[in-house]
């Protein structure tokens, strides 16, 4: 039996593109895309919740969280960003998760 090794880069069965070819697509700025760079651009390198600032270092630990909760709207004004930390951002998702429990929705 042959075995099969990973390669990201190859299609695969009913896929007209390679992971590669997606991802260079998001950085350029296709829709969905770019909007991280953006918003570290006009938020700034600081948790929005706790104030927590952050260095070229530890700058990945800082993501965007979509206020209205839909990550396919991007306004170019920034105004459904927030820039947390990861914590804060897991923090923030786990809050509205708990509050749907309690409620029973």
């Amino acid at each position: 039996m042959e075995k099969r090794r990973y390669n990201p880069g190859k299609r695969t069965v009913g896929s007209s593109r390679s992971a590669e070819e997606i991802l260079r697509d998001l950085k350029r700025g296709a829709p969905g895309g770019g909007y991280r760079e953006k918003s570290l651009k006009l938020h700034g390198h600081v948790c929005a919740k706790c104030g927590r600032e952050f260095g070229l270092r530890d700058l990945h630990l800082l993501t965007v969280h979509h206020r209205d909760g839909n990550p396919n709207n991007n306004p170019e004004d920034g105004s459904n960003w927030e820039n947390l930390c990861s914590f804060c951002h897991e923090d923030e998702h786990s809050r509205g998760m708990l509050g749907d429990y309690l409620s029973g929705k």
